[in-house]
């Protein structure tokens, strides 16, 4: 049995829409409109057991309102969802032992105290063992290197050392699910870092189920070999990160290193010129074009090194997540003008 599975799920709001002015304050005293917002819709997805998943989209896509419902934080218009065989929603106090939600956005750690005292309310609320809290709180200490923080108020610690806590204080319980929120938002490269090789390291010592959400590929690439990407709510993708590239990426980067008299002149022909930097150019050519691109730049120009890659993660993602959006909203049009005309022609 998978430890995540959702089928057909939806989550709608209903959203006021406030007329502009005075007069449209005063009618919206008496009618008010509203329209309907889509949050997620019809979600089927199966998570195993120790998989580490990433659960990408633009803002506004779903992602934090399904780690909500899977949360039981929030109820479901529709559709079902089990967690480790439990549903959310109903909240049973031993699912809420099993997993923990972290939000890089929210705080559950008291600002004024020092980190410590937090952990200790934490012990309590979860019913922890004495011997197995303070087993488990010292070896997520010398993994997070806090020693020398715990004894100092949360609001005196940088942004990256509130996320150490934020992490402690979630797996104090040590939860068999693991739901992440962009937890390095904000966070500079090292403390990016840093986070990253404690959750790898972490999830591939208790092989815990994580799902993760981020706008920063590196913590992708660094840590997840599953993608799901979702876009107006719905699923458009589930698959290796590998996958991604190859699926919504037609093109290449070809770096050139030309030889000392060699000049750039004629290869805007061979591809876009993205980068000139003398004796080095990189173009953008069709990735099925490059064995020809290459032989016929060699022919005609002395080129002491090459070197053929895939475009950024960053480019390739957000090129998907515009081609994802463009195909949703053109399908809504579709069923807008169906449904206007009582079916299609």
């Amino acid at each position: 049995m998978a430890v995540i599975e959702i089928d057909s799920l939806c989550k709608s709001y209903r959203v006021y829409q406030k007329a502009e002015g005075l007069w449209g304050s005063v009618r919206g005293l008496f009618k008010r409109d509203y329209r309907e917002v889509q949050a997620v819709r019809d979600v089927n997805l199966r998570v195993e057991k120790g998989e580490f998943v990433a659960f990408l989209g633009p803002n506004g896509a779903g992602k934090t309102t399904t780690l909500k419902l899977l949360s039981g934080v929030i109820y479901p218009t529709s559709g079902t969802a089990r967690v480790m065989g439990f549903v959310p929603w109903e909240r049973h106090n031993e699912y809420r032992r099993r997993f923990a939600l972290v939000m890089g956005q929210k705080n559950q750690l008291w600002w004024d105290l020092p980190a410590q005292e937090s952990f200790r309310l934490h012990q309590q609320i979860y019913h922890i063992d004495r011997a197995q809290f303070d087993a488990t709180l010292g070896e997520l200490t010398e993994m997070l290197e806090i020693g020398k923080l715990l004894k100092q108020p949360v609001r005196e610690l940088s942004l990256g050392e509130r996320m150490k806590m934020e992490l402690t204080a979630a797996l104090l319980h040590s939860p068999e699910v693991l739901f992440l929120d962009e937890p390095t938002i904000g966070l500079d490269v090292v403390a990016q870092h840093r986070i990253q090789q404690f959750l790898k390291v972490y999830q591939e010592r208790r092989q815990i189920t994580v799902l993760l959400t981020s706008h920063y590929m590196k913590d992708v690439a660094a840590l997840c070999q599953r993608v799901v990407i979702v876009a107006q709510g719905q699923i458009k993708y589930d698959g290796s990160l590998a996958g991604i590239v190859d699926r919504f990426s037609s093109q290449k980067l070809i770096t050139l290193q030309l030889a000392d008299q060699a000049t750039n002149d004629g290869l805007e022909r061979f591809g876009e010129v993205v980068l000139v930097d003398l004796p080095k150019v990189k173009l953008r050519v069709e990735r099925t074009q490059v064995a020809r691109t290459l032989a016929a730049i060699l022919a005609q120009h002395a080129v002491e090194d090459v070197v053929v890659e895939d475009p950024p993660l960053e480019q390739v993602i957000a090129a998907m997540f515009s081609q994802v959006e463009n195909d949703v909203e053109d399908e809504i049009r579709r069923d807008g003008r169906l449904a206007a005309t009582g079916g299609p022609a």
